[in-house]
């Protein structure tokens, strides 16, 4: 197991404003919805709950009854339901909230984590309001990437990674000299941190860890590699042409 835990250089006098409040907003949406609707059944009376029904029927093992999937249901399955992106029902909202809602704290803990690494630098040399908005437009990107290869799909996507791929994409064109700290877990033969090359981590993060899962699951993975690769590649693009407009 590894994974990031930080990068140099860093602009030491720089304070991260916009990636500070982008993690804030995140954790708040988990801590105040996530959590408590994720201890609560739903409620029969929303309306969500019979479209939610409908469309995980048909993705569930034959013979699954109505009853097993509400046990295992909870409030918050319907929120996912309602604001993630879903291409069977997609709308301008969904594209933007969707990037809010994370499955579960594992989820939404790694997405911070990548953010938090690789956001600083990036946010200096782009700026507060110009790295807000393309982290958002790399995550619609994503998004609209992925769902090419789910067309007419009602499963919900969410999540920031596809957003925070695209501030990788961003970082692998502008900082490709940087070095990242990797916490290393390989007990018993090596637990701690090493430094390796910013462009060898996010190349390896993009071919290995994407493209080739994408390949070999043409797609339907229940991880959206395709979002990680359209906002990856969203972003790099965008760096590149900002750099050379600046030559």
């Amino acid at each position: 197991m590894l994974f990031p835990v930080g990068d140099e250089p860093n602009p030491s006098d720089h304070l991260p404003a916009a990636t500070i409040a982008i993690i804030a907003l995140n954790v708040a949406v988990f801590v105040l919805i996530a959590l408590p609707l994720s201890m609560r059944p739903p409620d029969p009376s929303d309306p969500a709950l019979a479209a939610y029904l409908r469309a995980l029927m048909p993705l569930v093992p034959p013979g699954t009854s109505v009853q097993e999937l509400l046990e295992q249901m909870s409030a918050y399955d319907l929120v996912l339901f309602r604001w993630g992106f879903r291409a069977s029902d997609p709308s301008l909202v969904t594209l933007v909230s969707g990037m809010f809602l994370h499955a579960g704290f594992m989820h939404l803990a790694g997405n911070m984590l990548y953010l938090w690494v690789y956001g600083n630098n990036v946010e200096h040399r782009l700026g507060v309001v110009p790295f807000v908005f393309w982290y958002l437009a790399t995550g619609v990107a994503a998004t609209l990437f992925q769902t090419m290869f789910n067309i007419g799909s009602p499963i919900p996507l969410v999540g920031a990674s596809g957003a925070i791929s695209g501030v990788l994409g961003f970082y692998l064109v502008w900082f490709p000299r940087n070095t990242v700290r990797l916490f290393v877990f390989l007990f018993p033969f090596y637990v701690g941190t090493v430094h390796v090359s910013a462009t060898l981590v996010l190349v390896l993060y993009l071919i290995l860890d994407n493209i080739l899962p994408f390949v070999m699951t043409q797609g339907a993975s229940g991880v959206a590699h395709g979002a990680h690769i359209g906002g990856f590649v969203a972003g790099m693009v965008v760096a590149w042409l900002m750099r050379s407009a600046r030559r």
